[in-house]
């Protein structure tokens, strides 16, 4: 898996002009509006990104045929996309909440609670985000995963205002029922973010390891 990882990083050091545009982008936003967390998120979610752009490469010119002649199983390429997203995404995160750390102390604007209860939030995100995208693009490929992707997050969005009208019709309230619920300290909310997270994850996992096993190159 060392050698699949060394070779992932080596492919993103070739978007370096990339991800220094986006690194730009998210000062400019800093500058712009000192104690908003948005580098955070959104060098988060790019990092993350990295992954998907990492099997497009393999698939290019019918490279998967030439990697897995190499003494690697399928079970590692799949550890190894997750590991490689992982830590992608995770460096991204901390490297937006750094940014914004130092623009809370440079401006003296905002707060540190705040930010650091932000980053906690999206780290699960970020999870979820990389368990919802590797099983795709691994069964559709590069292109057609991201339309797909595209398609599953419309379909939700369709059946979220569907439940919205249908409640609204029968006289349910939905805004009523959640703002009765018990009320927790964030970090409640986010632990147990983080362990639907990690569920989901293992689960992703194993479906991305049944995909490749019967993907044929």
């Amino acid at each position: 898996m060392k050698g699949l990882l060394i070779k992932d990083f080596k492919l993103m050091k070739g978007q370096k002009n990339f991800f220094m545009v986006i690194i730009v982008i998210s000062i400019i936003m800093i500058i712009a509006s000192p104690e908003s967390s948005f580098p955070i998120g959104f060098l988060g979610f790019i990092g993350t990104l990295f992954s998907i752009s990492s099997i497009s490469y393999d698939e290019f010119d019918n490279g998967n045929a030439f990697l897995f002649s190499l003494p690697i199983t399928r079970k590692d390429y799949v550890f190894e996309k997750y590991v490689f997203g992982f830590i992608t995404g995770v460096t991204s995160l901390l490297l937006g909440t750094v940014m914004s750390l130092i623009s809370i102390g440079i401006t003296k604007t905002g707060s540190f609670n705040e930010i650091f209860i932000t980053a906690s939030s999206l780290f699960p995100i970020i999870l979820l985000i990389l368990s919802i995208m590797l099983p795709f693009i691994l069964k559709f490929g590069g292109e057609k995963g991201r339309i797909a992707i595209i398609g599953v997050m419309g379909f939700i969005f369709v059946i979220g205002l569907l439940l919205i009208k249908v409640t609204d019709k029968m006289g349910i309230d939905l805004y009523g029922i959640f703002k009765n619920l018990p009320q927790f300290q964030p970090q409640v909310y986010i632990l147990l973010l983080l362990l639907c997270s990690g569920v989901v994850l293992v689960i992703s996992y194993f479906i991305s390891l049944a995909i490749m096993k019967k993907k044929e190159f």
